[in-house]
């Protein structure tokens, strides 16, 4: 009688204890804030990319990175997010017409490519002078299509006021770039004028602008406008005329060497910001995304050879370094500056990436499963005896 007793109370004990641990041990797995579906890849410090300096954490055999003149660059894994090195990468600088790339991430949802358009001549005003022009003319009528054409090729600042006008005005199009930066992750961005034309308090920083490049490649059509070397626009007269990419790592021109695998995104240039690069390519099943900003070097082209040199530095370094950050590192944590992301992100990474139950799960489901043994034996065979 003692054995048969004792075997059917251990077989409920290690039901109900079995019932403890599926009650709270899901609870502590599934903990934390589950609100990002970006991956999360690195486990570097997420206030590391804060810190003024280069930054690279080298294997054994990884290359050395190259000496750049840039005020700030990065240099990341477009697929997984991981920073593969960066310098100053959160540093606030004008971001010249690299700025488009947050402009065609807002507006471009809205607006179906097809829609065509009539422009009326205040949509055409108040452009700032110097600026970039593809050639929209009033009273002609243009395709959506035409127009990003003329933005991503021609860095057309008359395109932009068009495409601002039909989605909801210039102020309310500078407002909702702030929102979808700061929904990617992108805290450093601040926009005045949606073209990126220079404008007291317009920044953004390589960081942000990594993350705008990043973002766009996963947009089809975005992808595909900022890879097109060439199209047809619209004359004023009726007819048309060829426009060409002035991304030269793409196109290849000015004696610029077109770079191997060049997938785009956008070039820019202001007498305030200077030269500022996004450029992603693509490289036996590996993508990456690069920033340079406002290289100091006096050559002309130097911000397509520092690119390209990151660029080559990058695939050359695949997986040889460990990421120094994650451009996923921001996109879920509060607002309250870096020190508040920095911790925010640091306690999501431990939540996602450890789904072992912590001790007071555990003891939680003894004390349960333990209670709940004792009211069956209770109810199902009253006192235990005592030998």
């Amino acid at each position: 009688m003692t054995i048969g007793f004792a075997s059917r109370a251990a077989v409920s004990g290690c039901v109900l204890c079995a019932a403890g641990l599926l009650a709270l041990a899901p609870a502590a797995a599934t903990a934390g804030p589950g609100v990002d579906p970006g991956p999360r890849t690195t486990d570097a410090p997420a206030s590391l990319l804060y810190r003024p300096g280069t930054h690279v954490r080298p294997r054994a055999g990884a290359p050395e990175v190259p000496d750049l003149s840039a005020r700030s660059w990065l240099v990341a894994d477009a697929d997984t997010g991981a920073v593969l090195a960066a310098h100053d990468a959160h540093r606030r600088l004008p971001p010249a017409s690299t700025l488009k790339t947050l402009f065609a991430l807002t507006v471009m949802p809205a607006l179906p490519s097809g829609i065509r358009h009539r422009v009326a001549p205040e949509e055409l005003a108040d452009i700032g002078p110097g600026s970039s022009l593809v050639g929209v003319a009033e009273y002609r009528t243009y395709r959506v299509s035409d127009l990003w054409n003329g933005v991503f090729l021609n860095s057309g600042n008359d395109a932009v006021r068009v495409l601002a006008a039909l989605s909801g005005g210039w102020r309310a199009t500078a407002e909702r770039m702030e929102e979808k930066a700061r929904a990617l992750g992108a805290r450093d961005t601040q926009v005045r004028s949606p073209d990126g034309y220079d404008a007291p308090g317009q920044v953004s920083s390589a960081f942000d602008l990594a993350v705008f490049g990043r973002a766009g490649l996963r947009n089809p059509e975005f992808a595909e406008y900022c890879a097109r070397a060439e199209a047809s626009f619209p004359a004023r007269d009726g007819g048309s005329y060829p426009i060409v990419n002035t991304n030269r790592l793409l196109t290849g021109a000015d004696g610029v060497a077109p770079y191997r695998g060049l997938i785009g995104v956008k070039n820019g240039y202001t007498s305030h910001a200077g030269n500022t690069l996004v450029a992603a390519a693509r490289r036996d099943g590996r993508t990456l995304v690069a920033t340079v900003m406002n290289p100091r070097s006096d050559g002309g082209h130097a911000v397509y050879e520092e690119t390209r040199a990151l660029l080559d530095w990058g695939f050359d370094a695949a997986g040889r370094v460990n990421p120094v950050g994650s451009l996923d590192a921001l996109r879920s944590a509060p607002p309250g500056g870096p020190e508040a992301d920095a911790v925010a992100v640091s306690a999501s990474r431990r939540d996602d990436t450890d789904d072992r139950p912590v001790w007071w799960t555990i003891a939680g489901a003894g004390l349960l499963g333990g209670a709940g043994v004792a009211v069956y034996l209770r109810l199902r065979w009253g006192p235990v005896p005592k030998d």
